[in-house]
């Protein structure tokens, strides 16, 4: 990473970003939505997952992805912004497909504690989140490909591990905050490995 970053990492950056939250607006809701009316779900979880510990402190690690979106323009380059701008893409468009053919649902009982701001969030989670859209998990696919950027992009074995490290966090935390099953999570690492090697091998040519 520069000190400043060259204008045409910010375009490029301000480009994806926007065609990104164009296919995940599209996407997600509208799958969301239409697996609602849905009247049958598979359940692709094993009876002892629903024994996970809630640990509603964990929406902390949870949320952090959110702050990866704005990570990328200050370690990457044009060219594997443009990759992981394709690769997140795909991501939502695949994800999207899955969904649509294989509507699960979430096997455990949504709990909202009652703990001041950590309730508020929870509430406003549940409220825009339907137990839907499990497999593979988004969450998952979105912080796999960025942290996996990032890395790739990182100079020393230290920081190669803290991002690493984070990507572990943020997988287990969509289990202990009951969003997601283990093969949600597993599914959405296998989709992100994958387009990150077809995606990236194609920039490089």
């Amino acid at each position: 990473m520069t000190a400043i970053q060259p204008a045409s990492v910010w375009k490029t950056y301000a480009f994806w970003a926007m065609w990104v939250g164009v296919a995940f607006f599209s996407v997600y809701p509208t799958c969301n939505w239409l697996t609602s009316l849905r009247g049958e779900y598979f359940s692709l979880y094993f009876a002892a997952e629903l024994d996970v510990p809630f640990v509603p402190e964990f929406i902390v690690f949870y949320l952090s992805m959110y702050v990866l979106f704005a990570m990328p323009p200050f370690f990457l380059k044009v060219t594997e912004l443009t990759a992981l701008g394709k690769q997140l893409i795909a991501g939502t468009l695949i994800s999207g497909l899955v969904f649509l053919l294989v509507p699960a649902r979430l096997g455990f009982v949504r709990e909202v504690p009652e703990s001041g701001l950590i309730e508020s969030i929870y509430s406003t989670l549940f409220a825009v989140d339907m137990p839907h859209n499990m497999v593979p998990s988004l969450h998952v696919v979105f912080s796999t490909l960025i942290l996996l950027a990032l890395a790739n992009a990182s100079a020393g074995e230290h920081n190669k591990i803290l991002w690493y490290g984070w990507l572990m966090v943020i997988c287990g935390s969509t289990l202990l905050v009951h969003q997601h099953h283990l093969i949600d999570v597993v599914a959405g690492l296998a989709l992100a490995f994958a387009l990150r090697r077809i995606i990236v091998k194609r920039e490089e040519i």
